[in-house]
Formats: structure tokens, sequence, C-alpha cells
């Protein structure tokens, strides 16, 4: 639930900005035939006003400033830089709930299934699990990834306004529409999954809710959790690691508290993977008063904050297995680590902004198999 669990990539970022409740005017591009866009906050109406057309009339038109000449159609669909440029309106949506940012909650419900110790590879329990994945991930997801690229517009304006919010190819209303669908859909599906678990509770349904609020509050005004680097991070963590393993571990078992206690602590690396997508966005986060760490830090420092919370979570886990009485778990996870610790010092370390991609392909699938090493040992 990316809510529900980025994130790890996956900055799932989980939803999204203003800096303070002070209304802004967002310098936001524009087409050359058509006046500036003008935000009006109290009605929550994005217009765009020409000559003689109406906003609701005018279709969506590929932004004139791209990242790249020659950008990906690939990666325009899985949400993330080195988009091509693109006016198909279903496209353009699912740009907006980051695809690359599933997989994370996805293993987590894998993680949180696994760790369960009661899931087997029947229709009906892989059914279970396939709807579980779709709540978390598309859905949940999804809903988080569209709550923060609307609030986050300003910044975008700033640091990429070539994205589908400020560069005017998606209007408010479509994007509001699709954050209260994608809502109601994972909503939704937790209370089927709930009766489908014959759950005296609703837990996987408070779960969802639960995660959705987090999601919320982490980019809409006026907590506004991203603002502070140290706590909108580990709630984006918590979203990414924490959350789809609970809801894995609760449709097939029970969530117990020492899984709570574990689970958020392994959301401390999420708080440093969620860091790394800080880098990319420090002019505009500067511009705007955001905290995040390397702002406040400066980026020299927060490159190692970022790696400690990462290497120092998963060594304390390995030492937790260890004292458990798991050595053969704990070696697996350390033999994990350590290529992890490699990828840091060859890509990330040099040069958070232009390796991010490289350090994130390279690094976090060591990361998630070592929740799964992690979960197995759990359910022994």
């Amino acid at each position: 639930m990316a809510s529900l669990i980025n994130m790890v990539s996956v900055s799932p970022r989980i939803l999204t900005p203003t800096t303070t409740t002070t209304t802004r005017t967002s310098s936001l591009p524009t087409r050359p035939s058509f006046a500036p866009f003008s935000l009006s906050f109290p009605k929550r109406r994005l217009t765009v006003r020409a000559a003689e057309t109406d906003a609701n009339e005018v279709k969506p038109e590929a932004p004139d400033t791209a990242p790249a000449k020659n950008g990906s159609s690939f990666n325009q669909l899985l949400g993330i830089k080195g988009a091509s440029q693109e006016s198909n309106i279903w496209k353009i949506r699912l740009q907006l709930t980051k695809p690359v940012t599933w997989p994370p909650l996805v293993w987590g419900v894998v993680c949180g299934a696994a760790a369960s110790g009661n899931f087997h590879w029947d229709f009906e329990d892989v059914a279970k699990s396939i709807l579980c994945m779709m709540m978390s991930g598309p859905f949940l997801t999804g809903y988080t990834q569209t709550l923060n690229d609307w609030y986050d517009r300003e910044i975008d304006a700033i640091n990429e306004p070539y994205r589908p919010i400020p560069s005017g190819v998606i209007s408010e209303n479509e994007v509001i529409t699709q954050i209260w669908v994608l809502l109601l859909g994972g909503l939704t599906s937790a209370g089927i999954l709930d009766i489908w678990a014959g759950h005296d509770s609703p837990t996987l349904f408070y779960l969802a809710l639960g995660g959705s609020l987090l999601s919320y509050i982490y980019s809409a005004p006026p907590l506004k959790l991203k603002q502070n680097g140290w706590i909108g991070n580990f709630a984006l963590g918590a979203s990414y690691i924490s959350l789809p393993w609970w809801a894995g571990q609760a449709l097939f078992g029970t969530l117990t508290p020492d899984i709570i206690v574990l689970t958020l602590l392994y959301s401390i690396a999420g708080l440093g993977i969620a860091i790394v997508n800080d880098f990319k966005s420090v002019e505009g986060d500067r511009a705007l008063g955001l905290q995040s760490l390397p702002v406040a830090f400066g980026e020299e420092t927060a490159k190692w904050i970022c790696v400690g919370a990462i290497d120092i979570t998963q060594l304390s886990v390995a030492g937790y297995l260890l004292g458990a009485g798991k050595p053969y778990y704990a070696l697996a996870l350390l033999a994990l680590i350590a290529p992890q610790v490699i990828f840091q010092f060859k890509y990330f370390l040099k040069d958070p902004v232009k390796y991010d991609v490289k350090y994130q392909a390279s690094a976090q699938p060591f990361l998630v198999l070592g929740l799964l090493v992690t979960a197995l040992a759990t359910s022994h």
C-alpha cells in the first residue's frame, strides 16, 4: 500500500506537495499561443485561458520541453525520467501512477505472505495474493504517486517542467478523478480481501485506509510530512516496506508485535532509499523551502546519511537474526549487503544525481532479496 507500501524506489513519492499553506502562483510552462496558466486555489480549479477556446475543449498536446530529444516511450510508461513526449491520455494516466514504483509493494506482499507461514500454492491463495498485490501496487501506490504529483506541481515546474501536470497535458479534473478512482479501488479491494479471508475485524481495510491517510498527509498541507526530511522519508519507507508486508501477513496469518517492530526497523532502510530521490530535486526543494536532507545537511553529508541508513539497518537485522538462533539466514543477509556497499561506492557516492538510476537498478535487488530472507527466517 504505498500508501501501502518505492517504497521503494522505489519516491514512490508517496503523495504530493506545497511547502506551506500560503498560496503561490505557479509559473507553469505554457504553449506559445496561450496566455499563462492561472491557478485559483480556493475553488481548486486549474484553468487554461485562450482567446476563444474553453479550457475543457483543449485536447492534450505533447509539451514543448522534454527531458531529452530522443525520449523513451518505455520510460514514459514506467513514469521515470528520460520519457518521450506523449499526448495519449491513457498513457499519461499510467505515467502518473509511476508503474516503476509498484514492484517494491508487490514484493512486500510476497514477504508478508512468506512470513505468515500459511501461504499455500493453490488457486485460492494465489488469487488472494494477486488481488492484494493489485491493491498495494496499481491502486494504492498509483493513488499515492498521482496525489504526490498533484501537490508537487510547483516543484516539478522548476525541476521537471515537462511532467504531465506542470506541462498541462492533463487537466485538473482528470487528475482528481484518477486520484479518487484509484483510492476507492484500493479500499474496495481491501474490503473484499477481509471478507475472503474471513476476518472478524476488517484488518486489511484499516491498513489500506491508514496507508492512504499517511500518503495524503505526506504530500498535502497543512501537515505535508515531506517538508521534513527525516519524518517524510521514514513515512515513505514505512509505506513501501512495512505496510505491504503487514497486508500480506494479515491476509494469510496473524500480524504480531515483533513483526511490526522488525518491519518498522527495516523502514529505516526505506528512509535511506527515499533520500536517493531527493538529490534530483534539490533546486526546487530549496526554492520552495522544503527541508529535504540534501538541502538541510548539504549533498555530501546527505549521501553518507543515505548509505548509513540503508547499511546499518540491514546489519542490525542480521544481528537480530543471529541472536534469534538463525545464523544461516543472518549470513545470507550479510552476503546480500556486500554488493549493495560495492554499488554505493561505484555509483551513488560518486554522483547521486548522475548515477541514481544505475545505483538503484544495481543495488536494490539485493535489498529486496534481503527482505525475503528476513521474512522466511521469521516464518520458521
